[in-house]
């Protein structure tokens, strides 16, 4: 155990890098153990991160990125911007300015620093991947003190009151957006696992593994399942393994995600949270004893606004104010009540920006794709899918966490993988 402990802090510790990298190197580290808790300790560690790369700037050591690479991380907030001019909401639109800057932020900054993301991408994803796990025991913790407080049997660690939101209040996170990061340290380690050949680390890796994965199903974000399940099933064969070691691991990961399945519709809380809770939210039928409209009901709303502007949209900060008015004509009081936005980016677009906006956002994310399916990143390319499919369920791109996450690992992955050649015109010249 003296030795998993020593090479562990040889990762997390790099001793060999000049100050000015290290000072990067702990920045990023403190950064990525943030994300998991409150937004202002990683706001505080980003502005701290661009004045040390603003005062060590050098001309010529800047990280190359080709300009045309810039606007891709960046066009989400460029159509902020452009769509700001005709919002009639001025003050949310200036209000989403500056939730968004970080977009613009991150990648300006990991250019300047001229940091080498791509020798220390290993150790940061292995810090962020550990507090990940201390995160879900500590959750787990939680819960379990709680059952024991009120005398309740361990059984109820997998009923509604443990599950999903529930789970994540002692953060005070999103079930999903705390999925999001969780599914990228679990096929992080996944990946990590899979080139150990000693036993004793690969135990170790194997518990970390199971605890995030135990962590995601008890968040129960339905749409993060379902892209760690092309993550484990797909990514991590296609990407990681070769002939028979490939088709071994496919027979027994696509047995564990069938056993997986049959489980679920045995426990009545999966099952009421993946199977009738999604025939809800897709049917605009209201059923016996539902309180709340379903998303299909809300999309149905948000189709009929966009319509009335299709082509550049009402405008940067009006879905919320748009959406609010028209549920009250409708009578969708629940919904009127929580101020409910379109919860699916694609449709925000729309709303905002029309459908101009919209192909921005659909070309950024297949440049990402394309991107990562030329490096051969799997991680980048789990993120892109992770956008492209929560896109569906949740405006990602109008909260701190969602933002934050897009920005930071857009950029990152953008910045640390393949092949760093540098097309004629680029940003640092």
């Amino acid at each position: 155990m003296n030795a998993i402990a020593l090479q562990n802090m040889e990762k997390l510790f790099p001793s060999k890098a000049n100050l000015t990298d290290k000072i990067s190197y702990y920045h990023l580290l403190f950064f990525l153990a943030s994300l998991p808790f409150d937004r202002f300790y990683s706001h505080i560690i980003l502005a701290s991160f661009t004045l040390h790369s603003l005062l060590n700037f050098k001309k010529g050591k800047q990280n190359r990125i080709s300009l045309l690479q810039f606007f891709l991380l960046i066009s989400v907030f460029i159509v902020t911007i452009l769509s700001t001019i005709y919002s009639f909401d001025s003050k949310t639109a200036f209000n989403d300015w500056v939730k968004q800057i970080t977009i613009l932020l991150f990648p300006i900054v990991f250019w300047l620093s001229g940091f080498d993301l791509k020798k220390y991408r290993d150790a940061l994803l292995y810090g962020f991947s550990m507090v990940c796990v201390a995160v879900v025991v500590f959750l787990y913790i939680n819960a379990f003190y709680v059952i024991r407080y009120f005398h309740l049997p361990i059984s109820e660690i997998i009923k509604t009151p443990f599950v999903n939101h529930n789970f994540s209040q002692p953060i005070d996170m999103h079930a999903t957006f705390l999925s999001l990061q969780l599914s990228i340290a679990l096929i992080y380690l996944f990946s990590t696992l899979l080139k150990q050949t000693k036993l004793v680390y690969r135990l170790l890796y194997s518990i970390c593994i199971l605890i995030l994965f135990a962590g995601v199903v008890q968040l129960s974000s339905k749409s993060i399942l379902f892209c760690l399940l092309i993550g484990v099933d797909v990514l991590v064969p296609l990407y990681l393994l070769q002939g028979r070691k490939r088709r071994r691991f496919m027979l027994v990961a696509y047995s564990i995600t069938l056993l997986g399945l049959l489980t679920v519709m045995k426990l009545s809380a999966f099952k009421e949270r993946f199977i009738t809770d999604l025939k809800t939210d897709l049917t605009e039928e209201k059923f016996s004893g539902q309180t709340s409209e379903s998303r299909a009901t809300r999309w149905a709303t948000v189709k009929e606004i966009v319509g009335q502007a299709p082509i550049i949209g009402h405008g940067a900060g009006t879905e919320v104010e748009l959406l609010h008015e028209a549920f009250w004509k409708k009578k969708y009081y629940n919904s009127f009540l929580y101020n409910l936005n379109s919860h699916n980016e694609y449709l925000s677009f729309m709303v905002k920006s029309g459908i101009i906006g919209l192909l921005i956002y659909l070309a950024t994310l297949i440049s990402g794709f394309r991107l990562a399916i030329k490096r051969r990143d799997y991680l980048f390319l789990l993120f892109m899918t992770l956008i492209a499919i929560v896109s569906l369920s949740e405006n990602i791109l109008d909260v701190d966490k969602g933002i934050i996450f897009y920005a930071f690992f857009f950029s990152f992955f953008l910045f640390s993988s393949g092949d760093a050649k540098v097309e004629k015109s680029t940003v640092e010249r």
